[in-house]
């Protein structure tokens, strides 16, 4: 029996078929129109229907790179199932090169939406309505925040046994944090309609960092593998388990003034040891910044100016903090070129 043609924002994609989509958002105030656009690859057989999306913060553009990497790749040629890509979902964002919607409001706090509401409100009902309902499985990729690197880590809720914990231990980052569902966030809307979502971090805004794409797109097609989605076997060497963070904290600034760090993205850490030093211009005043626990940097400031209070090193704990370090080396130690951006 020939498998049903998908259908997606009122466009028709036959079995076998690939299709990219302009779908209407809004328009500029010269009456240009913005549409996210959509590529779908719908697979001959049955399979998942999995959603990867970037630019849901118009800033994080690794996602953007990561998005166009997978539909090049000839993996996706004997896909089962279907793949919605979507390279950058917030326009507005990506456009004026900012995390936000020109109303300042995060899209990403949005979700579920409403047709009636905000200007976010209605681009997350919009792509609710039109491309994530149709989903069964998603990935969504985000990078750290401007200024702010994070190393490459899974963000997800776990439970024992669960699709989401099946598809974040075969995507192959080196850390795995359980992190509580945020109110209004796509990860919060998809997880309470049972849609299992990852969230894969990695990376600067306004950065291409090469050391966050490559694994992001092996990542991707190690779950789609997992899911049955894709025939042969990943060739590249097998990566050591990643850990399950169990639980994560900012070290902070304690004075205002200028940071010099001490220790690098991914290092190991002890509780109580200096992370960096924060000095005025003249050196007159300085504070050290401590790690308040044993564990591993995940995210880490890119801008040296710091204010009292301003979050620096986000340290990740671990109960098993030797097999992370080792996840951590053995990820490092996979990519091509050396990461020297992780240090």
């Amino acid at each position: 029996m020939a498998r049903a043609p998908f259908q997606l924002a009122g466009h028709t994609i036959p079995p076998g078929q690939r299709s990219q989509i302009d779908v209407p958002v809004a328009r500029l105030y010269t009456h240009t129109p913005l549409h996210i656009t959509v590529e779908v690859v719908h697979g001959r057989k049955e399979g998942p229907v999995i959603l990867v999306c970037g630019g849901i913060h118009g800033d994080e553009i690794n996602g953007v790179e990561i998005v166009r990497r997978l539909l090049r790749s000839k993996a996706i040629k004997s896909l089962r199932g279907t793949l919605i890509a979507v390279p950058v979902v917030n326009v507005f964002g990506f456009l004026q090169q900012t995390r936000y919607l020109p109303d300042r409001r995060d899209l990403n706090r949005c979700f579920p939406g409403s047709e009636n509401g905000s200007l976010g409100g209605r681009i997350a009902a919009l792509f609710r309505e039109q491309i994530v309902d149709q989903a069964t499985h998603i990935i969504d990729l985000h990078t750290g925040a401007i200024h702010r690197t994070n190393l490459p880590q899974i963000r997800a809720q776990l439970s024992p046994g669960s699709e989401t914990e099946r598809m974040a231990n075969a995507f192959g980052a080196p850390v795995i944090l359980n992190a509580e569902l945020r109110e209004g966030s796509l990860r919060h809307y998809a997880q309470t309609r049972g849609i299992p979502v990852l969230t894969y971090e990695a990376g600067e805004a306004l950065r291409f960092d090469e050391w966050a794409i490559a694994p992001g797109v092996r990542g991707i097609l190690r779950v789609m593998r997992r899911l049955d989605m894709l025939t042969g076997e990943q060739r590249r060497r097998s990566l050591a388990p990643a850990e399950l963070a169990n639980g994560s904290s900012w070290a902070r600034a304690p004075i205002d003034g200028i940071l010099r760090p001490k220790v690098r993205l991914g290092a190991r850490v002890a509780k109580g040891e200096v992370l960096g030093i924060v000095a005025d211009p003249f050196g007159n005043q300085e504070g050290e910044v401590k790690s308040m626990a044993d564990g591993i940097v995940i995210g880490m400031s890119r801008l040296p100016l710091a204010n009292e209070g301003e979050a620096l090193y986000h340290i990740a704990r671990f109960d098993e903090i030797e097999e992370a370090e080792t996840a951590i080396e053995s990820f490092q130690s996979s990519l091509t070129p050396p990461p020297d951006a992780l240090y």
